[in-house]
C-alpha cells in the first residue's frame, strides 16, 4: 500500500475509500491517510492564498494608477479595467466550502503580500515608459496595508491614503 500511495495516489486514494466505504479500518493505510489529510488541508490555504495574491496583484495596481500616475487616460481607460479585475468571488466560495481558514485569514494574506507586490510592480513596469513613474520596491510598503476584511469587501477599493515612494 505504501508503494501505491507514492506512485499512484489516485488509485491509492480510490482503495482507502472502498476501505473506510466497507468497513475495513485494520486495512487502511493510516500514516499515509493522516499525511494526505495534513497535504489537503495545506492545499486549502494555499488556495486562499492564490486567490487573494491575484486579488491584491489587481488591487495594488489600482491603487497606484489612482495615487500616482493621475494621468487622464489611466482614470477613463486603466482603471476600468483593473475595477473588472477585481474579483473577490472565488475568495468567498472558497472560505464558504472551508470555514476553517477564516482565522488563517490574516496570516495567509500576510504570506502573499510580498509576492504579490513584487508581480504589481513587474506588471506595471511593462506598461510605465516615464522612467520617473516606474516602481520599485519602495513603491508599496512592506507590509500589506489592508486588512483582509478591506481587501475582501466587494464596496471596498484602496482610497487616497499616502503610500511611501
Amino acid at each position: 500500500m505504501e508503494n501505491l500511495y507514492k506512485t499512484d495516489y489516485t488509485q491509492w486514494l480510490s482503495q482507502q475509500r472502498e476501505l473506510l466505504t466497507q468497513r475495513q479500518f485494520h486495512k487502511l493505510d493510516i500514516e499515509n491517510l493522516l499525511e494526505a489529510m495534513g497535504l489537503r488541508m495545506g492545499d486549502m490555504a494555499n488556495e486562499l492564498g492564490s486567490h487573494l495574491k491575484i486579488l491584491l496583484i489587481h488591487l495594488l495596481n489600482y491603487d497606484y494608477q489612482k495615487r500616482i500616475l493621475k494621468d487622464p487616460w489611466v482614470e477613463d481607460k486603466v482603471i476600468h479595467i483593473w475595477l473588472s479585475s477585481i474579483n473577490r468571488v472565488e475568495i468567498e466560495h472558497h472560505i464558504d466550502k472551508n470555514p476553517s481558514l477564516i482565522p488563517r485569514t490574516e496570516e495567509v494574506l500576510a504570506e502573499v503580500y510580498p509576492k504579490a507586490k513584487k508581480e504589481a510592480i513587474k506588471e506595471l513596469n511593462g506598461y510605465i515608459k516615464i522612467e520617473s513613474k516606474r516602481l520599485n520596491k519602495k513603491s508599496f510598503p512592506d507590509e500589506c496595508p489592508w486588512t483582509y476584511d478591506q481587501v475582501t469587501d466587494r464596496d471596498w477599493l484602496p482610497g487616497d491614503r499616502v503610500m511611501e515612494e
